[in-house]
């Protein structure tokens, strides 16, 4: 009968980012067939300064730490002594993440199967609300003799682990133990169940913390594959960690296909306001420059002339009026063009940039206007923005491979909704919107060759 190796482990930290934060303490107790047969604990040195929030919280101080072994000292002998044992932890993601970058700052590729005291917790007494360590020992009458440290902490787990197995019959232990392996990836306070559906089909996934606080909301095209994925990187993304320790309720809603998920992703964000996106949260407030088709120069113009029919061309989207006058300063620089014509400084007759060279002369006749304003508009070019080729809304139809077919509605690059059908879709056309820069780049991307991305493109008046 083969031998069942457990590892009871507890680790203090400079910090909760397990990639740039340091182990100040390990603690380890050895079980093997139930019983406790050894015992690992040391001081770690962590090569920098220890906070002070955790030296409240902790007591451990860098005086403490002065003599004690840097963990690539220790790392082969402990590494040795943890032979392949499961690592038992409450919050168990959290230690060996930690442990998993220590040993690798030592050149070891450390890895261990997992069991989750914390996630063992919330099986049991799934009526509970709290199952931090504090919160159950106080439950189960166990009182360690100091919190968060990692000796006297890992001792309370023991007789936690304990106190569960004489509460349970055997088989219903092991299939206790059983499914907490397989879902060992998970983080701790989401309840596996809520996976059970998630597909494979193109989509929006919403993740929420304690009291349904909006954490995190993503996209992709296989979304079991991508939210699972979250949770396989928390040893080497402070991000993930982040989002795997306060993650507790996921949403997720089914889409035709990549670009309605885009879409999607880009609305939930700016109405949700989730604290872990940053990239589409802002509802910017954007400017461009307007050339009308008979003017002289551009004029300045807020971006949600975006949404708007307008004559002529439009050049950028900038974040402030400074950051537009800036841009088109520089081409006018590099192209030799006179910042008087087109409009970024006042005065008469020959300007400044012309006195040293840096005009052609369009402001005293020495350049036509006419021949001026080409240059300038084939300078801008690049710049240039595309312009709503379609009357009105048109409905863009998409399906992926075994999806349900939708219909986005779009009109002056904003995004109106999606419906299931194209009469429902209609029924969008005349709907208000604001401009969205985000909304407007996705479109322009997917529009630029529609049928590459298998979309339809259907005018609705």
């Amino acid at each position: 009968m083969s031998e069942t190796v457990l590892i009871f482990v507890d680790v203090e930290t400079t910090g909760t980012r397990a990639t740039r934060d340091r182990i100040t303490e390990i603690a380890a107790l050895k079980v093997v067939n139930g019983e406790l047969v050894d015992r690992w604990s040391s001081l770690i040195y962590p090569e920098c300064k220890v906070p002070a929030q955790i030296t409240q919280l902790t007591g451990i101080r860098d005086d403490m730490l002065r003599e004690a072994p840097r963990f690539t000292h220790i790392a082969e002998s402990l590494r040795e002594w943890l032979g392949d044992g499961q690592l038992v932890a409450h919050n168990a993601r959290f230690d060996y993440s930690f442990l998993r970058n220590e040993f690798k700052r030592a050149g070891q590729d450390f890895r261990a199967s997992l069991i989750c005291t914390l996630r063992l917790s919330r099986r049991i007494a799934p009526q509970e609300r709290q199952h931090n360590l504090k919160a159950l020992l106080n439950r189960y009458g166990i009182s360690p003799i100091r919190h968060h440290r990692a000796g006297d902490d890992v001792d309370a787990l023991w007789s936690l682990w304990q106190t569960w197995q004489v509460e349970h019959s055997e088989e219903a232990w092991q299939n206790l133990l059983g499914d907490e392996r397989r879902h060992r990836t998970l983080p701790a306070h989401l309840d596996s169940a809520q996976l059970e559906g998630l597909p494979t089909c193109p989509g929006v996934y919403l993740f929420y913390g304690h009291n349904r606080l909006p954490l995190y909301v993503g996209k992709s095209v296989n979304l079991r594959s991508r939210v699972l994925g979250h949770f396989q990187r928390d040893h080497q993304d402070d991000k993930e960690m982040r989002l795997a320790q306060q993650v507790q309720h996921i949403e997720w809603e089914e889409t035709a296909g990549d670009l309605g998920a885009q879409l999607r992703e880009a609305q939930l964000v700016k109405t949700l306001m989730p604290i872990m996106n940053r990239q589409l949260r802002k509802q910017r407030k954007l400017t461009t420059w307007h050339w009308e088709t008979e003017a002289n120069h551009p004029e300045l113009l807020s971006g949600s002339a975006m949404s708007l029919p307008i004559s002529g061309a439009l050049y950028g989207l900038f974040r402030n009026a400074r950051e537009a006058k800036n841009t088109l300063r520089a081409v006018a620089e590099e192209q030799k063009l006179c910042p008087r014509v087109l409009g970024l400084e006042k005065g008469k007759g020959r300007c400044f940039a012309n006195q040293v060279g840096k005009c052609l002369g369009a402001c005293h006749g020495q350049e036509s206007i006419a021949q001026h304003t080409q240059r300038a508009k084939a300078a801008l070019m690049q710049l240039q923005v595309n312009v709503w080729p379609w009357p009105g809304s048109i409905a863009i139809e998409e399906q992926a491979a075994d999806s349900t077919p939708a219909w986005h509605v779009v009109r002056q690059w904003c995004y109106l909704g999606s419906a299931a059908s194209l009469k429902k879709a209609k029924t969008l056309a005349d709907a208000s919107a604001s401009f969205d820069v985000d909304s407007y780049r996705i479109l322009n991307r997917f529009l630029r060759s529609p049928e590459q991305h298998g979309l339809t493109v259907i005018p609705l008046g």
